[in-house]
C-alpha cells in the first residue's frame, strides 16, 4: 500500500541542486494525494525562473515511479517566491519580498539596460516584477521601455505604468525629458524614499532598482529604506571598469548588504558579416574579478547592435529578439540572480 509517508520519504533523497538542501525539508513538497496505483502531488519551486525546473521534475518522477505498486505520477509545479529575512528598522515597501539592486561606481556600464532586461526577463517566466528607475540624474527607463506617459495618481500615490509585463515608475516620468535635476543630498534622499512609498506597486516577487553611478547617497538611502536582498553589480572587462566595480563590492559589503553576484556587459563582439569574434573591451575580467573577491559571476553579454536598437525604440531586446545569444545571456542571467535570491533567502530563514 502506497503512503504519504513513503512518498514523502522518496522525495527527500531529491536535492534543490541550488539550495543544497533536500525537497521536503525545503517544503517544496505539497498536497500529496493517493488515488490506488497514482500519486499526485504539487512540486513549489522558489523561483519561476528556475533554471533547473525540468530536471528536478523529472527527478521527482523518477523517485516516486521505483516505489512499489505506483504506476503513475502526475506533478502540478507552482510557484512561491522567497522573501528577505532581513527588514531595517523601517520598509517602505511591505508589498514586496525581493528588492535587487542593480549599480556600478562608473558609468556607461550598461547597468540600465542589464536592469530592464533582467526585469523584463524575470516577468517572462511569470514573475511579478517592478521596476524603479533610481538614477535620479540621467533617468532612462521611461525610453527603454517604450512609453512616454505621466503617471496616474490614485489618492496622492502614483500608479506604476506597466510595460512588457513590469510594472516601472522613474523621476523621468514626473519631468519633462529636457529638464534637468539638480539636487543635494537631503534631496535625493526625500526623493528616493517618496519612490519608494508613494508609488503602488502591490504584491511583487522582485523590484528591481537601477541606482545611479558611484557610491554616494541613493545606495545608502535604499538600504537604510527597504528590506533590500541584495545587489548585482555590472562593469565591463577592461582593467579600469574592474578595478571602479570593486570599489562598489566594498561599498555594499560595508553597508551589510549581500552581493548577488557580477555581469561582464559589452563583454565580445561578433561581426555580423564574417563571423569573427573581438574582443573589444577585453573579455574574462569580470569573472576572474568575481572569482576572486569570492562571489558569484552571473554571465557575459555581447556587444550587439540589437541590444542598442531595442534600448531606443522601448522593446528590450529579450521582447524583440527572444532567440538572440544576447537576449538568451539575459535570460540566464536572469534565472542566476533569482537562483541567488532564493540561495540567500534559504539561509537567512535557516538562520533565524
Amino acid at each position: 500500500m502506497i503512503t504519504n509517508e513513503a512518498v514523502l520519504d522518496a522525495l527527500s533523497r531529491v536535492q534543490e541542486p541550488e539550495l543544497g538542501a533536500d525537497l521536503v525539508s525545503l517544503r517544496m513538497i505539497r498536497n500529496i494525494q493517493i488515488e490506488g496505483d497514482r500519486v499526485e502531488f504539487t512540486l513549489v519551486l522558489t523561483t519561476p525562473a528556475c533554471p533547473l525546473a525540468m530536471e528536478i521534475q523529472e527527478q521527482c518522477e523518477e523517485a516516486v515511479r521505483r516505489l512499489p505498486g505506483v504506476r503513475d505520477v502526475r506533478i502540478t509545479v507552482a510557484t512561491d517566491v522567497t522573501s528577505s529575512a532581513a527588514l531595517p528598522p523601517e520598509n517602505l515597501v511591505q508589498t514586496v519580498k525581493n528588492v535587487v539592486a542593480v549599480g556600478s561606481v562608473k558609468g556607461g556600464v550598461g547597468k540600465s539596460t542589464v536592469a530592464v532586461n533582467i526585469a523584463v526577463a524575470l516577468a517572462q517566466r511569470g514573475a511579478a516584477v517592478g521596476l524603479l528607475d533610481a538614477d535620479v540624474y540621467g533617468p532612462d527607463i521611461p525610453m527603454m521601455m517604450g512609453c512616454e506617459r505621466t503617471p496616474v495618481q490614485t489618492d496622492g500615490k502614483f500608479q506604476p505604468i506597466v510595460r512588457h509585463g513590469v510594472r516601472f515608475f522613474s523621476f523621468g516620468c514626473l519631468v519633462p525629458e529636457e529638464t534637468p535635476i539638480i539636487w543635494r543630498g537631503p534631496l535625493l534622499h526625500t526623493g528616493i524614499r517618496q519612490l519608494l512609498k508613494d508609488v503602488l506597486w502591490g504584491e511583487l516577487d522582485y523590484l528591481i532598482v537601477d541606482l545611479p553611478p558611484g557610491t554616494g547617497d541613493v545606495p545608502l538611502t535604499l538600504s537604510q529604506s527597504v528590506a533590500l536582498t541584495g545587489t548585482v553589480i555590472v562593469t565591463t572587462p577592461q582593467q579600469v571598469a574592474l578595478r571602479v566595480a570593486l570599489k562598489a563590492l566594498k561599498m555594499w559589503r560595508q553597508s551589510g548588504v549581500p552581493i548577488l553576484g557580477l555581469v561582464e556587459n559589452m563583454s565580445y563582439f561578433v561581426c555580423p558579416g564574417c563571423g569573427i569574434r573581438t574582443d573589444i573591451f577585453d573579455s574574462g575580467g569580470a569573472e576572474r574579478a568575481a572569482r576572486e573577491a569570492g562571489m558569484p559571476f552571473l554571465g557575459r553579454i555581447p556587444i550587439d547592435l540589437r541590444i542598442r536598437e531595442g534600448g531606443d525604440q522601448g522593446t528590450p531586446i529579450v521582447i524583440v529578439d527572444p532567440r538572440a545569444d544576447p537576449a538568451v545571456a539575459f535570460r540566464e542571467i536572469a534565472s542566476r540572480i533569482a537562483a541567488q535570491v532564493s540561495m540567500r533567502n534559504v539561509m537567512s530563514l535557516g538562520r533565524s
